[in-house]
């Protein structure tokens, strides 16, 4: 276990090896500036003159707009949308950009006829403390935009809440409405200081999420989600968090991802280190085409005879007209799943068509059965 002065050494080596933030190459550009009098944070990429494409947003509001065009010679012309929209969407608002010695410079128009002018110079940033959460000092170097937008989004405080035992303090990034809660108390202070990274890092992974998604819906775009703490003990921590989302595809759609860790290491869990029913050792995440087959194959029969034993009613073979067909291997394997009080929640996944069979509460494996099937780590299950 890396203690908290030791990551903190390993963070200022890690920076000090790097240095500065790298600024992007010429083709692509991360910018700012103000349009009219507002601060925005630009996004180019310009690599090819015919389909140059990139996004930006106003420092108030944090919400991205894409950006279209094309560039001829030292001229810049956009159009907030996304490349190929032209045809179908209402007029929108366009940029005529001029290079200059440090930037860009122009004219933004709205669809309604407004003009304000532009300025945009190469962005930069201070690097981030010692203390910053590793998944930031990573945006610093490897994207600055989203280093940049993530500066403007405190965090709010929320309440406190008490779950077996332990102590939450939960916390929402309001530009999102996203939200993850700190251990405050429970743990000993090392291993809390770990899971609260890990959680946190979670949490901005999930706003850059919501602003991926909004940008490719456009004014169509929903990301909500919830977060359900489900087991913690000395040994583990697992919630779930269950997104429903609308990103620009024919549909809406929703899933969870659940966080499941090994409170000592500090590593996400895979189903395969928990419950393995395959022949020798558990297969590594690497051995893609080995673990379909062993999911397809072994585990989800395998399920459906553990499930059957327990729940013969829910399990009962219907066809699917009649309702969920729990029966059906395919429908089980490794999806979601998570820790409980009295076992392991897998989740049984369903076509679109039929989504609403997802997830049945009742299917839990029992923790007596899951011992007699260890996967790779020797974990502390409770004693159910």
């Amino acid at each position: 276990m890396v203690n908290g002065m030791m990551r903190r050494l390993l963070c200022v080596l890690w920076l000090s090896i790097l240095g500065s933030t790298a600024q992007a190459s010429s083709s692509e550009q991360v910018l700012v500036g103000t349009l009219g009098k507002m601060p925005i944070v630009m996004e180019l990429s310009i690599s090819d003159p015919q389909k140059v494409t990139g996004r930006y947003f106003y420092q108030k509001y944090h919400r991205d707009l894409a950006l279209a065009g094309t560039l001829e010679g030292q001229s810049l012309q956009l159009r907030e949308g996304r490349q190929g929209y032209e045809q179908d969407s209402p007029p929108q608002a366009t940029l005529q950009l001029q290079r200059t010695a440090d930037g860009w410079q122009g004219q933004w128009q709205g669809a309604k006829g407004k003009v304000l002018e532009v300025r945009l110079a190469p962005a930069s940033a201070e690097a981030p403390t010692p203390e910053a959460l590793p998944y930031l000092a990573q945006l610093y170097q490897k994207d600055l935009y989203e280093y940049l937008r993530f500066q403007g989004l405190p965090l709010k405080q929320g309440k406190q809440q008490n779950f077996m035992g332990y102590t939450l303090q939960w916390w929402s990034e309001p530009s999102s409405q996203l939200s993850m809660f700190k251990v405050i108390a429970g743990y000993p202070q090392d291993r809390q200081d770990l899971l609260n990274q890990l959680l946190m890092e979670r949490l901005w992974r999930e706003v850059q999420a919501y602003h991926e998604c909004l940008l490719e819906a456009g004014e169509s775009g929903e990301f909500t989600q919830t977060v359900k703490p489900q087991f913690f003990s000395r040994k583990l921590l697992s919630v779930n968090i269950g997104t429903s989302y609308t990103c620009g595809g024919a549909h809406p759609d929703n899933g969870d991802s659940p966080l499941n860790i090994d409170v000592n290491s500090g590593r996400s869990l895979l189903l395969t280190d928990v419950l393995w029913v395959g022949k020798g050792q558990p297969l590594k995440p690497a051995d893609y085409s080995a673990l379909y087959e062993y999911n397809t194959g072994r585990l989800g029969p395998w399920l459906v005879k553990q499930f059957t034993a327990l729940h013969p009613r829910e399990m009962r073979p219907i066809s699917e007209d009649e309702g969920c067909n729990y029966s059906d291997p395919s429908v089980w394997g490794d999806n979601a799943w998570y820790f409980t009080p009295k076992g392991l929640f897998i989740k049984a996944l369903f076509p679109r068509v039929q989504r609403a069979c997802d997830g049945p509460e009742w299917a839990v494996l029992p923790y007596s059965v899951v011992r007699k099937h260890p996967g790779a780590m020797v974990l502390e299950l409770p004693q159910r």
